[in-house]
């Protein structure tokens, strides 16, 4: 496969899928339309929502790999890559997808809040599974929007389209709440990993080398996304991931404040902390005393 293809544009996916331009700022796609192809690269300048209907060859998105399944919904931002591999043969694409520009929904209240929506921000393995049920409202809600491309463009057009693609992405975040909740003894299993891995960082010198483990370390060691970890450690505790791994370090500190001679000072930097100072400060924060207070108190 050596095809590359830079979606800037609606107007440009539209042509690739043999689909008119209705809108030059939003798209609903039936992939059925589409004419035969092989596998290709692909990078959005847009907004892009997959649901896959049928096997396309393994989605390659940055450097992992995911053969996704029917009834999946994929998110893609703007700047993100898919390859679409191993299809050398012609194939015929199959499901739908919604695709926007960011222009779209300048001036609207989900211009404002559309970065709260994390899982635009996922890898591909940890993309939406559906069910039945879920599926057909996810083609409802492309359809209320296909509904409104084919009208006439007045001065509610904008408001209404970018309501239903809010009022779509509502629902996907409350499809992902029910697939947190139905995987999890795969969640479990994630932060047990977690657990050891916080346990294993300060057996080694990464602390000195690298400084505080962060929420994006932790994620790239587990293979998740950022948000996908955030979320799922958010889900499964209701605390924020960076506030447990902060918990964890000042149980951390508390064993080494207790069990060892070392002084404060000595034991932030064996922590990870640059500066003593921002570790006395967090301690009182969550402890409600100093370091040496608390050494004082035990």
């Amino acid at each position: 496969m050596d095809r590359s293809f830079y979606f800037e544009t609606i107007a440009q996916y539209n042509d690739f899928n043999n689909h008119e331009t209705l809108h030059p700022l939003v798209s609903v796609i039936d992939f059925s339309k589409a004419h035969k192809r092989t596998g290709s690269r692909m990078l959005f300048g847009v907004y892009a929502v997959f649901l896959k209907q049928a096997v396309c060859g393994d989605l390659k998105y940055g450097c992992n790999y995911y053969d996704y399944q029917e009834g999946t919904l994929v998110f893609v931002s703007p700047g993100q890559v898919i390859d679409v591999e191993n299809k050398t043969d012609l194939y015929q694409p199959a499901g739908h997808a919604l695709v926007f520009h960011p222009d779209l929904l300048l001036g609207t209240p989900l211009a404002k809040i559309l970065d709260n929506y994390s899982f635009f921000n996922y890898r591909t393995h940890e993309a939406l599974h559906l069910s039945e049920r879920e599926r057909q409202i996810v083609l409802d809600c492309f359809s209320k929007i296909g509904f409104e491309l084919r009208q006439s463009v007045d001065k509610h057009s904008k408001k209404l389209i970018a309501s239903n693609i809010e009022l779509f992405l509502n629902y996907c975040e409350r499809f992902y709440d029910r697939q947190f909740i139905t995987r999890e003894n795969a969640n479990k299993g994630i932060l047990e990993r977690f657990e050891a891995l916080m346990n294993d960082y300060y057996t080694t010198d990464k602390p000195q080398n690298i400084g505080l483990p962060s929420v994006s370390y932790c994620a790239e060691e587990l293979n998740l996304s950022a948000n996908y970890f955030g979320d799922l450690i958010k889900k499964e505790t209701g605390r924020s991931a960076q506030d447990y791994i902060q918990n964890k370090i000042i149980d951390m500190a508390k064993k080494r404040i207790f069990h060892s001679h070392k002084t404060i000072n000595e034991i932030a930097y064996d922590l990870g902390f640059k500066y003593p100072q921002h570790f006395i400060r967090l301690f009182k924060q969550r402890v409600g005393s100093t370091p040496n207070e608390y050494r004082l108190l035990r």
